[in-house]
């Protein structure tokens, strides 16, 4: 097995079918299995996942289907596929994304090429074909107040202000970079089994970051290709998630700065910085309520 391609769903009867497509049609690596993880989808995500199953298989694509009986997590999900994949290379994928021809293929011929790297990320595209920002430096207590403040809206393309989302890339070029979006995520299988697959305390967010952060802790780099590229139909399944969405990710948050900053100063930051994210996240969490409630 060349390739295994891991998707998890909850509820994406939608994205599935598009994104099963994309994959038979433009996915030309041979031998390759797709795995879906679905979270006890209350929909008809299953019926969409096997309604393709015939059109895969006649395009030589093996597809795995994992049904969890309740919703274990994006995290954990991810983890039951990924130690299913029997492929050199492994590409996490989310369902509301669409593969474009050669964009897998180059991202496989970019990691073969080039040894120091862990893993490589395309260039995501919003559906009306426009760049979408997805690189990110990884989080720093600063940052925290950049973003309370408003100061990375007010100074989108400064480093300073919105380093943490790369205000100061366009997205255009290939470059190293700190943690690109879990969206399209492709690396070898041997470094997912050399550093432990993703860590599951993180229920939904932050464990693609932690997952980066520890791939370049091993010396190995993560890139951004810009040269393939993937189309993202970002958040659907957050959204139509928010107010919950708000406390996991504040939630996932906080452990990972307790993950990470150990050191005297660490501790330190993070004294101040938790009671900060439970407040930030307490007013996002009552803002979006009320806009629920009025809808």
């Amino acid at each position: 097995m060349i390739l295994s391609t891991v998707i998890v769903t909850y509820n994406h009867e939608n994205d599935i079918k598009t994104c099963l497509t994309s994959l038979g049609d433009h996915l030309s690596i041979r031998p390759a299995e797709i795995i879906v993880v679905d979270n006890h989808s209350q929909d008809r995500t299953i019926a969409a996942v096997e309604d393709k199953r015939f059109r895969l298989k006649a395009k030589s694509l093996q597809l795995r289907i994992l049904r969890n009986s309740t919703n274990t997590g994006f995290t954990h999900a991810s983890n039951q596929g990924l130690r299913m994949a029997g492929g050199k290379f492994v590409l996490l994928l989310n369902p509301d994304t669409q593969i474009t021809p050669q964009s897998i293929e180059k991202m496989i011929h970019f990691l073969s090429n080039n040894p120091n790297a862990g893993a490589v990320a395309p260039q995501l595209h919003y559906p009306d074909g426009s760049i979408q920002p997805s690189c990110r430096r990884f989080p720093q207590y600063r940052y925290l107040l950049s973003e309370a403040f408003g100061l990375n809206r007010l100074f989108p393309k400064t480093k300073l202000f919105n380093g943490w989302r790369m205000g100061d890339f366009d997205h255009t070029a290939t470059r190293e970079v700190d943690q690109p979006q879990g969206a399209c995520l492709l690396l070898t299988k041997s470094i997912g089994e050399q550093i432990g697959w993703l860590d599951e305390r993180f229920v939904m967010f932050f464990s693609d970051v932690d997952f980066c952060r520890r791939i370049k802790q091993i010396g190995k780099k993560i890139y951004f290709y810009s040269k393939s590229t993937v189309v993202h139909r970002k958040g659907s399944s957050i959204y139509n998630r928010r107010t919950k969405m708000i406390r996991q990710s504040h939630q996932d948050f906080i452990r990972y700065f307790l993950k990470w900053y150990r050191s005297p100063t660490g501790w330190l930051c993070t004294f101040f910085g938790i009671p900060f994210l439970i407040i930030l996240g307490s007013v996002r969490w009552s803002y979006f309520r009320v806009k629920e409630r009025m809808v």
